[in-house]
């Protein structure tokens, strides 16, 4: 399948080129494909902070029954192994 590219200009300074080369070498990939790789992590990152900060918000709101927590507890300490 192939994807539809726009070739975007991005400014990066002599340092972050050398190292993002050296990279790319190592990992036998092009500059621009870890740039994606890059951006494309940047952009994940970005959305499981969202998920995360609305289930921190949905916990505030209505948060967990203290039983449940203690029986949850309980059953840990019961069934985890004796490391």
């Amino acid at each position: 399948m192939v994807v539809a590219r726009r070739e975007v200009l991005v400014q990066l300074d002599d340092d972050l080129v050398t190292r993002l080369d050296g990279l790319a070498r190592q990992r036998g990939v092009s500059r621009s494909e870890l740039v994606r790789r890059g951006a494309l992590a940047v952009l994940e990152a970005e959305s499981l902070g969202a998920a995360d900060a609305a289930l921190q918000d949905a916990y505030r709101r209505q948060p967990q029954d203290p039983r449940l927590i203690e029986a949850a507890r309980r059953l840990a300490a019961e069934t985890s192994p004796a490391w």
